[in-house]
């Protein structure tokens, strides 16, 4: 099978070396496509670059598109010596486009990214010239899924013997046809689904070790920020959610409408808060929207940038 980098981006897989939190170097692992003003896709929770398959070409042909993997997702690095804090996320992407991009850039982020997109925005505003979120966990009550309560559960040290075992690897198929299934949960049209799709989807998990101990880590990371925000306790989510009015750039909130992780009032809800944003739902469209409903979803992404003059 065609490596997926080689037949997307002109250049393949690039690498960047960024420090994290902790001043550890990191290497970020992207590609880019386009010319032009610099937009950047960010991916959501367990999630990769490869999620965005469906929006590099189309909206490359007006901007200069970056699609990185964000550290310990897909081909990035996972260090697994290292525990990681909140927030440090937020952090790595600041520095991620400041090597990346030198004048403010258009963000497309989705889910937990829109998270980390809506925090660098009230953080590092000069960093951002436009913001577009989408199905955002902003004010989520519970992880949203099963397997994440269960992952978030499991002692760390379970999830790495788990990676170093090659676990994933020797039981690829079941896994993959595990993942398939939950996938194809969060599309509207659950045919649109190919085996490519879950031979990519699942790649990092079945052939990158690291990844399931890393992903492991951000849900319990996730965890505790809602068990914090239930119990008032201080929390990111309570920061971000009281800052929302800070952001200043124009913003598209983007929500699928069938949505059943975050219903659309949520996304009614974040518009109300963001001074300058304007909010539109997304017909036949559930959580995977860069997946699932890339047409539209491209589509109000270019009309947006072309209304605000980007």
């Amino acid at each position: 099978m065609k490596d997926w980098w080689q037949a997307t981006f002109p250049k393949g897989r690039q690498s960047v070396v960024i420090t994290d939190v902790k001043g550890y170097p990191v290497q970020i692992a992207y590609g880019e496509k386009g010319e032009g003003k610099p937009l950047i896709l960010l991916h959501g929770m367990g999630s990769w670059s490869y999620n965005w398959r469906h929006s590099v070409e189309p909206l490359s042909k007006y901007y200069r598109v970056i699609c990185f993997d964000a550290k310990g997702f897909g081909f990035s690095e996972k260090p697994l010596s290292r525990r990681e804090h909140n927030g440090h996320q937020v952090i790595e992407f600041k520095r991620i486009i400041q090597a990346l991009c030198d004048e403010p850039a258009v963000i497309v982020a989705e889910s937990l990214g829109g998270l980390v997109a809506l925090a660098l925005a009230q953080e590092n505003p000069q960093l951002i010239g436009r913001l577009v979120v989408v199905n955002v966990p902003v004010f989520a009550e519970q992880l949203p899924h099963w397997s994440m309560f269960l992952l978030a559960q499991m002692p760390l040290e379970i999830m790495q013997t788990i990676d170093s075992l090659r676990l994933t690897y020797l039981f690829a198929p079941l896994f993959r046809e595990v993942m398939a299934i939950e996938r194809r949960r969060v599309l509207f049209d659950p045919s649109i689904l190919t085996q490519e799709d879950i031979y990519w989807i699942t790649y990092p998990f079945t052939e990158l070790p690291g990844t399931i101990a890393k992903v492991a880590e951000e849900l319990q990371i996730a965890a505790r920020e809602i068990e914090n925000w239930q119990a008032n306790k201080p929390n990111m989510l309570t920061k971000i959610q009281n800052k929302l009015s800070a952001i200043k750039c124009p913003t598209l909130v983007l929500w699928g409408e069938q949505d059943s992780w975050f219903p659309t009032s949520h996304g009614e809800k974040l518009h109300q808060c963001i001074p300058n944003s304007k909010l539109q739902i997304l017909s036949n469209c559930r959580h995977d929207a860069s997946s699932g409903a890339s047409k539209v979803l491209n589509a109000a992404i270019i009309e947006f940038l072309q209304d605000t003059n980007f």
